[in-house]
């Protein structure tokens, strides 16, 4: 498993941008399919947006299409979440997760499918 840690969350008001980092330990990075997924109060978590180890296939969550771009960094172990035209309802924790990937472009997208999990970044997104 991977250490995750995020970190660029905050307060932003509606229509703003933020930009989520995930940052992974150990020098496999370039191994894992990585996910976010959020989890907004009384809700069960759900995905967000997905990334192939070679970065070069993508998946997001319908809520996400448009606004959201996921993207990695393999050589600064680093994997990013870009959140334009925030909405109120995109209020919640933002986990990233991570799991061996089988192959260059596979993606996952259900959360029993990552095994390694960060402690999560708070985002809300005032009216």
């Amino acid at each position: 498993q991977v250490q995750l840690v995020e970190s660029g969350g905050g307060l932003v008001q509606a229509g703003g941008s933020l930009r989520l980092s995930c940052a992974a330990s150990g020098r496999t990075f370039s191994t894992y399919t990585m996910g976010w997924f959020r989890q907004a109060p009384g809700k069960e978590r759900e995905f967000v947006a997905a990334i192939s180890r070679s970065g070069g296939n993508t998946a997001y969550a319908d809520s996400a299409k448009g606004r959201f771009t996921i993207s990695r960094d393999n050589a600064a172990n680093t994997v990013y979440l870009q959140m334009n035209s925030l909405k109120p309802e995109d209020t919640a924790v933002y986990f990233c997760a991570a799991v061996r990937g089988l192959y260059s472009d596979s993606l996952r997208t259900r959360i029993y499918d990552y095994d390694s999990w960060g402690q999560g970044t708070q985002v809300t997104v005032s009216s």
